[in-house]
């Protein structure tokens, strides 16, 4: 027999493959390919090719292959098309078909031959049927009718009796039946959540095997012992369909799989340890499709859909065991961890090595991987953190509110729970990224426009603009000269009643030209302004942008300046009673007449003394401002002076403030709760910021590991309200599409078992709703039906709260004491 890993291409893939009885030949059989292959040292070699012939119909499809256990020339195979087809390799013409069976509707799944009994053959169809047949009569001798949709394996028992086979199906369960009482099975039960798929008799003892679509393996006794029943012995956990098993010969608790999709390896399983495979067998590029041993525990063949056929030796196998992680830890919502680790096994006594040298010594690929671990659990005393976490996930506001009210919600959330760190976080979130004007977290940053406009409107302690105002003393006009600061250099300004004004800086004359003289400073230290006949020598603003100020008049009296009404300085009344009259900035400038040039215009009161001159604006009427006089008094009080349309300050451009960038200190603070553990900060604020997230620029796979987090942790508190919505507001598709999954609880009729298709209170087969009868008002339910899983009677939900509120029996008479969660 050959000892290497040998290996064959086809021109299409094999869905099944059986051995003769000498195991030195094997044919393969698909759609599209029929041989039989001589397994010789070196390789395979073709031995006959049986898909030939000038009529090449669907009887060359086939789904499954048998060899004969006694007679090395019979073949039979099952179709695609519904025909269990008998091949004679003795046939000397160049055709080896010998017979066909029609008496099936659909495709035939399955076909065996009796391993004793060699004459006879059982197929197993999708029509629901399974049919005995006597190749020496040429017709199907006994028809089984299973009730099911489709019968996937059917396998003959080598214990107990001669007459026992088993068979599986699509709706999951598994019957036991009788050659000799076709009528009904002996035995059937549940075996599995899904389809099964394949199912196999252990050659040495009384174990039925099963694979199915729920991923899992299932070894069954089904004598049962005392009970009678069938009893589940072991469960092999998978990471994918389960298409094919093979128990392996010699091995008690090994058994062979290969999965239906995803996994393309054949993995050897110890049903003792059900949780990673013993051996793996990686040479196939695609799916397995079938695998036999050749007797040997040591080399079996398989086919997969990569179109290869290959002869595997068990010693090439890898070891997952031997690459598995000796470490774990896992964590429970309470907090609590357990922690597992390898403990070493090198000290070993004297006397147990001595014991095994005198032993008969074992092959290393026959042993377990010695792994002996300890587990240590690190239980919680403080259940605070947990509870802060339930209840700020009940409680947190994600969306539907804007960000401030978000942001000022769960800060008082947090805080209440006694989270300070996180409820500072809320707070600051709500401080760099909302403002009525537009943060620096908003993603439409303010025109220039309107940044100058808001510094307008803000008052800013550090660069404050004063102006001067003219003071009008009540002891006979005499001047009086008022400094104040503004940055850094002294304005000052001083007024005359007989025309002549002299300011810092320059000099005017009567008529309003002006001269320079000796002590003019220069040009780009100072601005040079004429204003109703007054000069004033303020400082360039051209350096620095301007911002609202504070003025400051007469003793420590103060008034905002009013940029909304148009004035540049406010009017005052001093503390003397005098008028402060300041001079603005008001769309370009003040603009002022000869007396009486502007008559429709209001005119700025007086108290007991004239006013310099006449203030005409776009100001809003005097009846906004206190202590006014009527119109005609102040046009008796006015005095006229020569409009001068320059302005006071003529500010060309203004620059925008550089807008600070705030995305990576938020970032930060996020990692870092993140790294305390702290996901649910990290992925409520992610979800609460919304659009304005692109600015932090975390990852998209930081964030997906946030919000996965997050929702695995709701989920181990049975949030799974709040988790649904996180998986609806979350922008990242790995995320969203969880809530695309969904769960399916397949129903079947009380009666004849059948799954209810179509509705869930009708029965297709038998048309009787009497499974779906309330227990209470023994009417059918259409809507949520509760049932009791004791005895499976149940009704509508409200007629059963309502009888449990006063009852504990059954409402349907049975006597059970129901209990409804």
């Amino acid at each position: 027999m050959a000892q290497k890993t040998m290996c064959v291409s086809q021109e299409g893939p094999a869905n099944a493959l059986a051995l003769n009885r000498e195991n030195n030949q094997v044919v393969i059989a698909g759609r599209n390919v029929f041989k039989v292959f001589s397994i010789e040292e070196e390789g395979f070699s073709e031995s006959c090719n049986l898909r030939v012939g000038k009529n090449l119909n669907l009887n060359f499809s086939c789904n499954d292959v048998a060899w004969n256990t006694l007679e090395d020339s019979t073949l039979a195979t099952a179709a695609t098309n519904g025909a269990v087809v008998l091949w004679n390799l003795g046939k000397p013409s160049r055709s080896k078909q010998q017979h066909v069976f029609m008496d099936h509707k659909r495709t035939v799944n399955k076909v065996s031959f009796h391993p004793t009994e060699a004459h006879w053959l059982i197929s197993g169809s999708q029509d629901g049927t399974m049919k005995c047949f006597d190749i020496r009569m040429r017709e199907a001798t006994r028809t089984f009718m299973s009730n099911t949709e489709s019968i996937r394996d059917v396998q003959f028992s080598p214990h107990n009796s001669l007459t026992a086979f088993a068979a599986v199906s699509e709706n999951g369960n598994v019957q036991l039946w009788d050659v000799r009482r076709p009528d009904k099975c002996t035995h059937q039960y549940t075996a599995h959540s899904g389809p099964v798929f394949a199912c196999d008799w252990h050659p040495e003892c009384n174990w039925l095997a099963t694979a199915s679509r729920d991923k899992t393996i299932k070894v069954w006794d089904p004598s049962g012992g005392s009970s009678g029943k069938p009893v589940l012995e072991y469960t092999i956990s998978t990471i994918a369909s389960v298409g094919r098993i093979k128990w392996r010969p010699q091995r008690k608790h090994h058994i062979a799989s290969c999965a239906l999709v995803v996994d393309s390896s054949i993995n050897v399983w110890d049903i003792r340890r059900p949780y990673i495979p013993f051996a793996s067998f990686k040479e196939h590029k695609d799916v397995a499709t079938g695998l036999a041993w050749r007797g040997d525990p040591q080399v079996f063949l398989s086919v997969s859909r990569d179109c290869t056929l290959v002869h595997h030796v068990f010693k090439d196998a890898t070891r997952p065991a031997d690459q598995a992680n000796p470490q774990g830890i896992s964590l429970n919502p309470a907090g609590d961890v357990a922690f597992a680790s390898r403990i070493s096994t090198n000290n070993v006594p004297f006397s147990a090595k001595l014991q095994g040298y005198l032993r008969k010594s074992h092959l290393t690929s026959e042993q377990f991987c010695q792994a002996t671990s300890s587990m240590h659990l690190y239980s919680v005393k403080a259940i605070r953190e947990t509870r802060c976490f339930v209840e700020s996930a009940r409680r947190y506001i994600l969306n539907g509110r804007p960000l401030a009210e978000m942001c000022d919600h769960n800060a008082g959330v947090a805080k209440d729970l006694g989270r300070h760190q996180v409820s500072l976080v809320w707070s600051i979130i709500k401080t760099l990224y909302w403002s009525s004007r537009g943060g620096p977290g908003d993603t439409n940053p303010p025109s220039t426009a309107a940044v100058s406009g808001s510094l307008r409107e803000e008052n800013s302690a550090s660069n404050e603009i004063t102006t001067v105002g003219t003071v009008v003393s009540a002891a006979g006009c005499e001047t009086e000269q008022r400094s104040v600061r503004s940055g850094g250099g002294v304005l000052g300004v001083s007024t005359a009643t007989n025309g002549d004004v002299s300011g810092t800086g320059g000099t005017v004359d009567g008529g309003g030209e002006p001269f320079p003289t000796e002590e003019e400073p220069e040009i780009d230290e100072t601005t040079e302004i004429f204003q109703n006949g007054v000069h004033f020598g303020l400082p360039s603003f051209s350096k620095a942008p301007m911002t609202q100020g504070d003025f400051f008049f007469g003793d420590g009296e103060m008034d905002p300046l009013d940029m909304d009404t148009g004035l540049g300085v406010g009017n005052t009344v001093g503390v003397g009673g005098g008028l402060l009259s300041g001079v603005g900035v008001i769309n370009g400038g003040s603009q002022v007449g000869p007396g009486g040039g502007a008559a429709d215009e209001w005119m700025l009161p007086s108290e007991a003394f004239p006013l310099r001159h006449e203030i005409l604006d776009r100001s809003p009427p005097p009846e906004t401002f206190p202590n006014h006089l009527e119109p005609s008094e102040q046009e008796t009080q006015a005095v006229a002076v020569e409009e001068q349309p320059a302005p006071l300050l003529n500010v060309s451009a203004l620059t925008a403030p550089l807008m600070w960038d705030c995305g990576n200190v938020v970032a930060d603070a996020l990692r870092h709760h993140a790294s305390l553990g702290d996901v649910q900060m990290a992925a409520s604020a992610l979800l609460v910021l919304g659009e304005k997230r692109r600015g932090l620029n975390i990852d998209e796979a930081t964030q997906e590991h946030w919000m996965l987090g997050y929702i695995d942790v709701l989920g181990r508190h049975e949030l799974y309200n709040v988790a649904s919505q996180v998986i609806q507001l979350s922008w990242l598709p790995n995320v969203n599409q969880l809530s695309q999954q969904s769960t399916t609880y397949y129903t079947c009729c009380g009666n004849c078992e059948k799954p209810l298709l179509r509705t869930g209170w009708l029965c297709d087969r038998c048309h009787s709703s009497e499974s779906s009868l309330c227990g209470v008002c023994h009417q059918v339910v259409k809507g949520l039906y509760a049932w009791c899983q004791g005895c499976a009677h149940g009704g509508h939900i409200h007629h059963i709260q309502q009888w449990l509120t006063t009852n504990k029996h059954c409402p349907s008479g049975c006597g059970h004491l129901c209990e409804y969660n």
